[in-house]
C-alpha cells in the first residue's frame, strides 16, 4: 500500500472514530450481568385495549338504517350529503374552500349530534362508487340536532342568529328542555315515504331518550323571493303563528312579513300544496311558526322558524312512532 494510500486511510479512520466520539456512550450491562438485568426488569405496561363502542342505531327498515354519526368519518359523511343536496342540486353559493372540499361544514358540526339514514344494500354502494370499495354504507340521509345543555356550554343555538329565540328559552326553562333541528336533508333518490318516516323515528327516539320538550329550528322555502312564496307564507301567518306564550320574532334587520295576502284571499288548498314537505310535516305534528321569515342569502332560502311543543304532538302519531314513555324506536333492530 501506498503511503498517499495509508495517509488516506488513516483520514477515514479518524473520521470515522470521531463520529462515534460524538455519540454518547451507551453503559449497556455485558455478559452475565446483562442476563441479570434482563431477568429483573420490570416488563412494560401494556397498553389497554379499548374497543370502540358499537354505533347506536334507532331502527331499521328493509336496507335502510338510521343511527348516531361515530366519529369524524361519519360526519364526513353527513357533510358530503349535505354539499350535494344543498349546493349541486339546490341554490346555495359555497365559499371557496367549501367547493373545494365539497363540504357543507361550520363551526356548530363539532358540537351537535348528527343522525345518520344509511343504504347498506349493494346496489347502493356500486353506485355510490367510492364508496363500493371500502364497503362502507351509503349515507342518504342525515339531520343535525343540538341540545340546550349544550348550546348554552358552547356556541348557543344557531337559530338565535335570525330570531330572536332568548326570551322564549328564558321563560320556558328549566321546565322545558329544548333542542335545535337543523340541516336535514335526504339524498333525490330517497324522498320517499319509507326514508323520510325512518329518519324521523331516529329523531323521536332520540328525543324521548334525552327528555327534550321542545323542538325548534329553521325550515325553509327553495328561492329567495318572498312574492313567489306569498299564498304559503300568508296562510303559515294567519293559520299557525305561534300563540303569544311561544312566539319568537325574526331580528329586525331580517324580518320579512309573511302576511302577504290577507286572511280572507289565502286559498289553503293551493297553499298547503305550495308548503315545502318538511314544513307540512311539522304542521301536521302540531308545531307553530314564528313571526316573519328570513332571507338567507347564503343558501338561496326563505327561512320561516319552527317552534315545536312535545307536549302538542297529536296523539295519534305516537301508535305509528311510539309513545312518549317508550325509550325504545318501534323499528328498532332485534337483538
Amino acid at each position: 500500500m501506498t503511503i498517499a494510500r495509508q495517509g488516506r486511510m488513516r483520514g477515514i479512520t479518524k473520521r470515522i472514530a470521531g463520529r462515534w466520539q460524538e455519540r454518547p456512550r451507551l453503559n449497556a450491562p455485558r455478559g452475565l450481568l446483562a442476563l441479570r438485568t434482563l431477568n429483573d426488569a420490570k416488563p412494560a405496561p401494556m397498553l389497554p385495549f379499548v374497543r370502540k363502542p358499537p354505533a347506536k342505531v334507532y331502527g331499521r327498515i328493509g336496507d335502510l338504517e338510521v343511527r348516531l354519526a361515530q366519529g369524524r368519518k361519519d360526519i364526513l359523511s353527513a357533510q358530503r350529503l349535505r354539499y350535494e343536496v344543498f349546493y349541486e342540486e339546490m341554490s346555495a353559493t359555497p365559499s371557496m374552500i367549501a367547493g373545494m372540499r365539497r363540504l357543507d361544514q361550520d363551526p356548530y358540526d363539532a358540537i351537535c349530534d348528527h343522525l345518520l339514514v344509511e343504504d347498506h344494500s349493494v346496489g347502493a354502494r356500486t353506485v355510490a362508487g367510492a364508496w363500493a370499495r371500502s364497503r362502507r354504507p351509503h349515507v342518504v340521509g342525515t339531520y343535525r340536532v343540538l341540545r340546550q345543555e349544550v348550546a348554552q356550554r358552547s356556541l348557543g343555538f344557531y337559530t338565535a342568529g335570525e330570531y330572536d329565540i332568548g326570551p322564549l328559552i328564558a321563560a320556558k326553562s328549566p321546565r322545558y328542555r329544548f333542542m335545535e333541528l337543523g340541516r336535514s336533508c335526504v339524498l333525490q333518490p330517497y324522498r320517499t315515504k319509507r326514508s323520510v318516516e325512518l329518519l324521523w323515528h331516529g329523531l323521536w327516539t332520540y328525543v324521548r331518550e334525552h327528555k327534550v320538550d321542545v323542538m325548534i329550528g329553521c325550515a325553509s322555502f327553495e328561492g329567495t323571493d318572498p312574492k313567489a312564496h306569498a299564498m304559503a307564507l300568508s296562510f303559515l301567518h294567519h293559520h299557525a303563528l305561534a300563540p303569544d306564550e311561544w312566539r319568537c320574532r325574526a331580528h329586525d334587520r331580517l324580518y320579512v312579513p309573511m302576511d302577504r295576502v290577507p286572511r280572507d284571499k289565502v286559498d289553503t288548498k293551493a297553499a298547503l300544496k305550495a308548503l315545502p314537505p318538511l314544513i307540512k310535516g311539522y304542521l301536521r305534528l302540531g308545531a307553530f311558526v314564528g313571526d316573519g321569515a328570513v332571507i338567507d342569502r347564503q343558501f338561496g332560502t326563505i327561512d320561516v322558524l319552527i317552534v315545536l311543543p312535545v307536549e302538542n304532538i297529536d296523539p295519534r302519531y305516537f301508535g305509528y312512532f311510539g309513545a312518549p314513555d317508550e325509550l325504545r324506536s318501534r323499528v328498532a333492530v332485534e337483538v
